[in-house]
């Protein structure tokens, strides 16, 4: 069964560029992000990784870790990341594990269908682990998925949008209306009635009854 919002994310431990890894205790209170490619020296893959590489910093100030997964050994991302580098313009300050046993894409449910069809007539294409996102809180529960095909790659804008809105709303009554950005205007919860609203979030902007807008709480 895939992963659900809200199910705690499977713990594993595995070797990585950074040592070993125990999954919940690497992320400790921090806010996690695990994405998954097919392989090393591949096209698109180097350049979402050099894309991930820029945006270390921007991950950094949100509290936020990355981790990589591929079936590729730790020896392997080492050179990788080299080529990342080149691409990119920035260091790779990244961990990415090493999942050649498939542990951790069987427990997030990283692999394609074909991976489940017998084993006569299978190509190593079928066992590659397709782009998947996870977006996990500090309370170890999954947050937010993606999952992109191998052709296609990942908009790391929107994966970063997508943070900010999972930690804006986090543990608030308010949501993020479509294509939100930080500094737009939110939406309130109806478990707050329209003064109790205004309390605390100031004016409302009220556009039915049920659509109430308020101020980015910075």
């Amino acid at each position: 069964m895939s992963l659900r919002i809200n199910d705690i994310a499977p713990d594993f431990t595995a070797p990585s560029t950074e040592g070993e890894i125990r999954f919940h205790d690497w992320l400790g209170d921090s806010y996690g992000i695990i994405f998954s490619h097919p392989r090393d020296f591949t096209p698109v893959c180097t350049t979402e990784f050099g894309v991930v590489a820029q945006l270390i910093p921007e991950f950094e100030k949100r509290n936020t870790k990355v981790l990589g997964v591929s079936v590729d050994s730790v020896e392997d991302h080492g050179k990788w990341k080299r080529d990342i580098e080149a691409v990119a313009g920035a260091p790779a300050d990244f961990a990415m594990i090493d999942d050649r046993d498939l542990t951790v894409a069987k427990a997030y449910d990283m692999l394609p269908a074909d991976h489940y069809l017998p084993a006569e007539g299978r190509t190593p294409a079928h066992s590659a682990t397709v782009r998947s996102v996870f977006i996990i809180g500090p309370d170890k529960k999954v947050r937010l998925t993606m999952t992109y095909p191998m052709s296609i790659g990942r908009n790391f804008a929107e994966i970063l949008r997508a943070l900010d809105a999972v930690q804006k709303t986090d543990g608030v009554p308010i949501a993020t209306p479509a294509n939100w950005v930080p500094g737009q205007d939110v939406i309130v919860a109806l478990a707050l009635d329209d003064k109790a609203a205004e309390e605390r979030y100031g004016p409302l902007d009220i556009k039915l009854p049920y659509l109430r807008f308020a101020r980015d709480p910075a």
